[in-house]
């Protein structure tokens, strides 16, 4: 069996899940085979996700692949992309909607094995404060972390989550778009040749 498969078997987290708002049964989308030349290392599937099995198949993965200045053909294909959540599955919403945590549990029962699977990937995307904070050991806020983006690139860039959420923050720091992602896409471009 190979890891992908027992990953897709999971089901750590059902009663955690059935006790959500959402009361879901896990479906973990795993979307990585073996070396890759890029790491996505995002949160946890949303519900669109969830639903299509396919990761960033959303508004969110829209702008993500913007960003990256990738078609979705590129951004898809597993040979090059490997793209590892924090958790596999939708955590679900809590009583009020709002997405709950990725569970810990996912990256300690699978992160460890997946990352010696992909090997050292030449660029690594750190998407939010679960991922950055599990990547670079350290808890910090995640606009404190983006903007040290030259500290890390070119091998790492953390970025935002795409979430249209983030909308005022992209707005808020124009750094990001004119600074930020020129170098990522010039990056992403070289690592994908």
């Amino acid at each position: 069996m190979t890891l992908g498969t027992e990953i897709a078997a999971c089901r750590l987290c059902a009663e955690r899940f059935a006790s959500t708002a959402t009361a879901h049964d896990p479906r973990p989308v795993v979307w990585f085979e073996g070396a890759a030349r890029i790491l996505i290392a995002g949160q946890a599937p949303g519900a669109r996700v969830h639903e299509a099995g396919i990761p960033f198949h959303d508004p969110s993965g829209d702008r993500l692949r913007d960003w990256l200045g990738l078609d979705s053909d590129a951004f898809y294909d597993r040979s090059r992309i490997a793209i590892l959540p924090m958790a596999f599955c939708f955590p679900g919403y809590d009583a009020k909607g709002a997405d709950l945590p990725p569970p810990k549990v996912c990256a300690e029962t699978w992160r460890d094995r997946a990352m010696a699977q992909i090997g050292t990937p030449g660029l690594t995307l750190l998407i939010g404060g679960y991922a950055q904070n599990w990547h670079f050991g350290n808890r910090m806020a995640v606009t404190a972390r983006v903007q040290g983006w030259r500290d890390h690139a070119p091998r790492v860039f953390p970025l935002p989550h795409p979430s249209w959420r983030n909308t005022g923050w992209i707005k808020r720091n124009p750094w990001f778009a004119q600074d930020l992602l020129p170098a990522l896409r010039a990056r992403v471009k070289e690592v994908m040749k």
